[in-house]
């Protein structure tokens, strides 16, 4: 399960641990979930709609950077509905057997849940394609010339899709749903809410300074935020009097590597690469990966969507560079005058 939100309706009894609080980490109502509020109302609106006709919602595509509710949005779907929820992920469904006998499963109402939807086999999503449109599976019984076709037709059931690259997603799976919607980074004061619910389930003390302290640091994501609150927690209960106060929350990011723009050791050290190793770029994404030691696919989609956001780097289409911010956060002298957010000449 992932830990990105929080359910208030957790108890805090003392033979509750932390793990079985971390199960229920995420809320169950839409109402509770913080942060996305545009997303929020157009699912209250095809929530309240399928509701009203009595059928199941559209299939629905969610968006964005990991860690930001993805999957905590389909399961209050499911929630809302008062249906249950399936969860597979791209993946996992290697050949169309895997995916048909998920589908034979689905009752009523039901909401399949496909985590890196963008990595399905082609295969695998041509079945997907008459199942969402017609709720209809077409299998093959037998092989050579005694195979044959049969079509069962299925309950009608929600496809909730979740993917970091939309763009890898083919047309005709993105032009199926009936919703397609991006999930945008939290601010400080979202991020900070939801700071001080995961303190108050985890019973922290905390003030509002240092739950804001954490926020700003927490790179736009709930996930992190609340894996940064358990590390500043522990750091409190060790080197402090337990309580997390700004001062506290600051000493104890700084002990675990996070400066105070919320980047950690592989963040400074891909910008001393592409600023100092290749004199600000522009470099290819493999070399770059290389040069730190990382993924080209961990590089691309977990460290450069918040340094480009933060105006560090950007992408072009001979390869990464440095901006001036990236210059002045690792305090390396520019080797040419360049303004904020421009490349260099």
């Amino acid at each position: 399960m992932r830990d990105e939100f929080l359910d208030p309706g957790v108890g805090h009894s003392e033979n509750i641990d932390e793990e079985e609080l971390e199960v229920g980490i995420r809320p169950r109502a839409l109402d509770e979930f913080v942060g996305q509020g545009e997303l929020k109302e157009h699912l209250k609106i095809v929530m309240e709609a399928a509701r009203l006709r009595e059928q199941a919602v559209d299939h629905l595509l969610f968006a964005g950077p990991p860690g930001l509710g993805k999957t905590t949005l389909a399961s209050i779907v499911a929630t809302e509905m008062g249906t249950q929820i399936h969860v597979t992920s791209g993946p996992a469904l290697e050949r169309a057997g895997d995916l048909a006998a998920i589908l034979t499963k689905l009752e009523d109402g039901d909401v399949l849940f496909i985590d890196e939807i963008h990595r399905l086999n082609r295969a695998v999503e041509e079945i997907l394609y008459p199942a969402m449109e017609d709720f209809q599976l077409d299998i093959v019984v037998g092989k050579g010339p005694a195979a044959s076709s049969i079509r069962l037709t299925m309950p009608p059931f929600t496809l909730v899709g979740a993917t970091t690259r939309t763009g890898m997603i083919t047309g005709p799976l993105r032009d199926r749903f009936g919703l397609v919607a991006r999930l945008d980074y939290y601010d400080h004061v979202e991020l900070q809410a939801i700071v001080e619910r995961a303190a108050g389930i985890f019973e922290i003390e905390i003030d509002s300074k240092g739950a804001f302290e954490i926020a700003r640091r927490s790179r736009g994501t709930p996930r992190i935020a609340n894996r940064r609150l358990r590390r500043v927690r522990d750091f409190a209960e060790v080197r402090a009097d337990g309580v997390i106060t700004s001062d506290v929350a600051e000493a104890g990011l700084k002990l675990f590597g996070v400066d105070n723009r919320g980047l950690d050791k592989v963040d400074r050290a891909l910008l001393a690469a592409l600023c100092g190793q290749f004199t600000g770029g522009p470099v290819g994404l493999s070399t770059l990966a290389i040069s730190i030691g990382e993924q080209p696919e961990t590089v691309e989609d977990v460290y450069e969507p918040f340094l480009i956001t933060q105006g560090m780097i950007a992408r072009t289409p001979r390869g990464r560079v440095a901006l001036a911010a990236a210059y002045d956060h690792i305090g390396i002298t520019p080797p040419r005058k360049v303004t904020d957010g421009s490349l260099f000449d």
